[in-house]
C-alpha cells in the first residue's frame, strides 16, 4: 500500500525524538498533526508501531523494524537532494559530448579547457565518432551535446551553427599537377584520388555533388584518418578530398597546395545538437552557453 512520504518523515521524528510534542515542535505542526499522521500510517500499514506512556513513545519490534529502512531511505533521499543541488550549481556531475577526433582538436579544445577550469567538479566524458554516429548517440540519451556536419535530418533536435568549411582539393607541393591550372569535375575526378571512407559525412556530401553532376568517383586510397589525407598526399601518393579548415596549417605551412577548380562545392557548418524536447542538465547548458558567446 502506497503511503505518503510525509508520514513517514514525521514518524522517523517521533521515532528519533521519542515525544510527540517536540517532534511537532521539530516539525512546526500541531501535536495533533503529528498523533494523526502517525495513526494514519498505523493503519495504513496495519501495524502498531509505538508504545505509549505518560513518559513520551518508544518504538515497538515492527516500528524498530521499519524505522532502520526508513532512516535509510530518507537519508538517501536527502543525498539525492544535495547532489542534484551540487550539479545544478555545477559542482559536480558529468558532461558526455560526442564529436569527431577532429572537432574535437580543431575546434572543442579551448571550450573544454575553460569549462573544466570553471567547472573542475564536473566530468567530461568525449565520445569519438563521426557526425552520423554521434547523433545516434545524442538521440539515445547517450550524450548530452552532439557536434555534427549540417545534420540533414533534423527530426526531435535543435541546433546551433558553431562554424563554417568548405571543401577542397590539395597534393603535395611536388606532385606532378599543374597549379596555375583551373581544373574541371572530370579532371578532378581523374586524379588518383584519397579520400575518407564512405561513411564520413564529407565523403558522403563530397560523392553526391559530383554525382549530381555525371561524375563518379573513384579514389584508390580510402582512409578513417583525416591527418593521414594530408600525409598521404604530401609524400605524392595522389590528389586529396578535404575540409580546408581542418588542413590548413598544412597549407599554410607549404606541405600541401590547393587545386584550382571551376567548380565552387557548397560550403557547410558544424553544428551544436541537442534533444528538442528534453531540457539540458545543468552542465550541458553551461557548455552550451560558453560555445555560443
Amino acid at each position: 500500500m502506497a503511503v505518503k512520504l510525509e508520514l513517514y518523515r514525521v514518524f522517523k521524528e517521533v521515532a528519533e525524538t521519542g515525544n510527540i510534542s517536540v517532534a511537532a515542535k521539530n516539525l512546526y505542526i500541531s501535536q495533533s498533526a503529528v498523533s494523526q499522521s502517525v495513526k494514519q500510517l498505523e493503519t495504513a500499514l496495519q501495524a502498531r508501531l509505538f508504545s505509549r506512556s505518560p513518559r513520551g513513545v518508544t518504538l515497538t519490534g515492527e516500528g524498530q523494524m521499519l524505522y532502520e529502512y526508513v532512516r535509510s531511505a530518507l537519508g538517501l533521499l536527502s543525498t539525492g537532494e544535495d547532489k542534484l543541488s551540487q550539479a545544478q550549481q555545477l559542482l559536480l556531475g558529468t558532461l558526455v559530448i560526442g564529436a569527431s577526433d577532429t572537432v574535437t582538436s580543431w575546434f572543442l579544445t579551448p571550450y573544454l579547457e575553460k569549462f573544466h577550469r570553471e567547472h573542475p567538479g564536473i566530468r567530461l566524458k568525449i565520445v569519438s565518432g563521426r557526425s552520423a554516429k554521434v547523433l545516434s548517440l545524442l538521440k539515445s540519451g547517450a550524450v548530452d551535446i552532439a557536434f555534427a556536419s549540417s545534420p540533414s535530418d533534423k527530426t526531435g533536435i535543435t541546433d546551433w551553427p558553431c562554424f563554417t568549411t568548405h571543401s577542397a582539393f590539395v597534393a603535395g607541393s611536388n606532385y606532378d599537377c599543374d597549379f596555375d591550372h583551373t581544373y574541371s569535375l572530370q579532371e578532378i575526378a581523374g586524379f588518383p584520388l584519397i579520400l575518407l571512407e564512405r561513411k564520413a559525412s564529407s565523403r558522403i556530401f563530397l560523392e553526391q555533388y559530383f554525382l549530381k553532376r555525371g561524375v563518379t568517383l573513384s579514389p584508390e586510397i580510402e582512409l578513417s584518418s583525416r591527418s593521414l589525407l594530408v600525409s598521404l598526399s604530401r609524400i605524392g601518393l595522389g590528389v586529396a578530398g578535404v575540409t580546408q579548415e581542418f588542413v590548413q596549417r598544412a597549407l599554410d605551412a607549404g606541405e600541401i597546395r590547393l587545386l584550382k577548380t571551376d567548380f565552387e562545392i557548397p560550403s557547410r557548418t558544424v553544428d551544436m545538437c541537442t534533444l528538442k524536447d528534453v531540457s539540458p542538465t545543468a552542465a550541458a547548458t553551461a557548455f552550451m552557453e560558453m560555445v555560443e558567446a
